[in-house]
């Protein structure tokens, strides 16, 4: 199940980046398994990662090298670099074999397009615990490098997918200093999805000329604010990453903060971020609701999160919100168990949708259950919560549980 249309936009050619994808058999013969990103010399690359303590031997590499090869010297300045991604296997909790393994999958990489190893970087994900199907992924890299061509995108977003029912992708473009920017992006994910990050890996590209001190600061900021704010059953995965990219190939000058642009620029590529981990929701594991968790008028942004993520990881209302059932109570419940002090029942109001549920810390006297009903009914529903105590607002999205769910994660590995 998914919710929307989950159609994918006609994503244009961004020069500089090529995508190659394969079938090498990892886990399920007859699937795309095996992507593969160039990006070309010149290009700026950034990322952010699980901070699961036991991240996975691919996750620490890609820490390690996007240092080695981006942040502190001139290698991907002087040659291509590459972004080699597997699905069907986390290669996590593998221990010492896993990390040989993630370095093997770098090496001949490297070898086979003549750069040094520290400029590839290897990305995993699939069942955790089991060994890496190193010699599939050797020999099915050639097929993906013959496939290479910026046209790949959408190829690349079906080649990474796990339990995912559909690709997801976003792209758009923005003028610049008189010149248009293409930013193009592609997702995955469906469970294990909880912020720092999620059981997810996301790969935007752009033609824009980005410094790398500002590449590294929007991956940052904007992730935060779109990938640290979805969930789906409030487990962190091992693998997670995001990874921002700019091969410099337009003609519009650098990115500068201080340009007229800057900031319709930014906004655009909020936008994409934004639009990708909302994907993720739309087709979490089982979903038939897509859930907007709004909360405002709170003192902090910690305590905003604090309240919007008890009430999207409340199991009862999640299966409340899968039988399409105005229970707010349990809304109510589960805002009373978040951790706020000293709150102030007399001020605090529930909407679910545009239907006023609670007022005072108490039914609303214009409540009918009809009207909740009616909100209940629909794929996609806000549960706004006002705290009445400050000035900050923060969202988070989330998805109902339902029967699909347990069954998924329950076959997982048969």
């Amino acid at each position: 199940m998914a919710v929307g249309s989950g159609v994918l936009p006609d994503f244009p050619a961004i020069n500089g980046i090529r995508l190659g994808v394969t079938e090498a058999g990892i886990k399920t013969s007859g699937r795309k398994d095996l992507v593969l990103i160039e990006l070309q010399a010149g290009s700026t690359c950034a990322g952010v990662f699980t901070k699961n303590a036991f991240c996975a031997a691919p996750v620490t590499l890609s820490k390690r090298h996007l240092v080695a090869s981006f942040v502190e010297s001139d290698k991907s300045r002087e040659n291509n670099s590459y972004l080699l991604i597997n699905t069907g296997n986390a290669n996590a909790g593998t221990g010492k074999q896993g990390m040989e393994d993630a370095l093997a999958s770098c090496q001949f990489t490297a070898n086979h397009f003549s750069v040094a190893i520290d400029q590839v970087l290897p990305f995993s994900t699939g069942v955790i615990g089991e060994k890496l199907p190193i010699n599939r992924i050797k020999e099915g890299l050639q097929g993906a490098a013959d496939n290479l061509n910026t046209n790949h995108w959408l190829r690349a977003a079906e080649g990474i997918l796990t339990t995912d029912t559909r690709p997801k992708g976003a792209a758009a473009s923005v003028k610049y200093a008189g010149e248009t920017i293409l930013i193009n992006g592609i997702s995955k994910g469906a469970g294990m999805i909880k912020p720092n990050m999620a059981t997810m890996l996301s790969f935007i590209g752009t033609d824009a000329c980005l410094p790398q001190a500002l590449i590294s600061e929007l991956a940052s900021e904007l992730s935060e604010t779109s990938f640290n704010r979805i969930t789906v059953d409030g487990d962190t995965s091992t693998n997670d990453s995001c990874m921002l990219f700019a091969s410099g190939a337009s003609k519009a000058p650098e990115i500068d903060v201080q340009h007229e642009d800057y900031p319709k620029f930014k906004t655009t590529l909020k936008r994409v971020f934004l639009e990708l981990a909302q994907a993720i929701i739309r087709d979490a594991e089982g979903a038939t609701k897509f859930v907007s968790v709004v909360v405002e008028q709170a003192k902090s942004i910690k305590e905003a999160l604090d309240v919007a993520y008890t009430i999207a990881h409340s199991p009862l209302i999640k299966t409340a919100l899968f039988a399409s059932d105005p229970n707010w109570g349990r809304i109510l419940a589960a805002l009373g168990r978040a951790p706020v002090e000293e709150l102030d029942l007399s001020k605090v109001e529930i909407f679910l949708g545009d239907v006023h549920i609670v007022n005072a810390g108490e039914k609303c006297a214009e409540y009918t259950e009809a009207n909740g009903q009616a909100v209940m009914n629909c794929d996609e529903i806000t549960i706004q919560i006002k705290l009445g105590r400050g000035e900050i607002s923060e969202t988070v999205w989330t998805s109902d549980l339902s029967h699909d769910y347990v069954k998924i994660n329950a076959e997982y590995r048969t």
